[in-house]
């Protein structure tokens, strides 16, 4: 079935407050002017600021989800976000690639809340190796570069994933380069420096989501990497502006 705006999947947990999974995914892309659809991997018990807990489903009931929508719909881009295991992240790409092989897909790999909560405690290197020759991005921030690759240094680390795959280093969390993100896409990392004040912007709930997000939607409206990495990042910084609270506003 086709539709005048093309479609971003997204695949990822259910926040009851709308700030981050599959609500903010959703309300992200349809500001892009991309209809946004979603498949729940969780229900997670939350507000923005405590993580309660989380129900996981499991891979049969992902897929259960997945199936109509690909059997229906053409996917012109998917973001995934929180998934139980990698073993279960590898059967959905190897479900989803079946039905669109070559549809570009952002992985913002959620290890832990904002509030605290551990979402992960170990990965296996052979199944996170599969999954990154699988995906078109994978956006990571400087705690969960070092937490994935076991590394120190955030710039090898990123070095070592962008051999499989593509990286967006994000910098919120960087004290080195506070703000200022780094896309690995083949040779030297491009600089994608912030246009407010990073010492000044304010944080909120699901930052991660709503970029990555809107990623999936550049790409799915046929813009470059590069180009799609920027106005994401300056569509997170108007969301982050949006208000004095940690839910954004997303309608300008």
């Amino acid at each position: 079935m086709k539709y005048k705006h093309p479609i971003v999947l997204s695949i990822a947990g259910f926040d009851p407050t709308g700030g981050a999974g599959v609500l903010a995914d959703v309300k992200t892309c349809e500001q892009h002017h991309c209809l946004g659809m979603g498949v729940l991997t969780a229900n997670t018990n939350q507000t923005e600021t405590s993580f309660l807990s989380v129900d996981w489903f499991d891979k049969q009931t992902i897929i259960t989800q997945l199936q109509p929508i690909l059997n229906n719909y053409e996917i012109s881009a998917v973001k995934i976000g929180i998934v139980e295991n990698l073993d279960t992240l590898l059967e959905l790409l190897t479900y989803v690639k079946g039905s669109f092989p070559s549809v570009p897909i952002v992985w913002d790999p959620v290890l832990s809340a904002s509030s605290g909560f551990e979402l992960h405690a170990s990965w296996n290197k052979e199944s996170l190796n599969q999954i990154l020759g699988m995906i078109h991005l994978i956006t990571p921030n400087v705690n969960e570069v070092r937490r994935i690759t076991q590394l120190e240094d955030e710039i090898e680390g990123a070095f070592q994933l962008a051999q499989l795959t593509h990286v967006l280093l994000k910098g919120g969390h960087s004290s080195l380069r506070l703000g200022v993100d780094l896309l690995f896409e083949g040779g030297i990392p491009r600089e994608i420096p912030s246009k407010s004040d990073p010492e000044k912007t304010a944080s909120k709930h699901g930052s991660g989501c709503i970029l990555s997000a809107a990623i999936a939607s550049n790409l799915a409206l046929g813009k470059p990497l590069l180009e799609a990495c920027q106005d994401a990042k300056h569509y997170i910084e108007k969301r982050l502006s949006s208000n004095e609270h940690l839910l954004a506003y997303h309608v300008e």
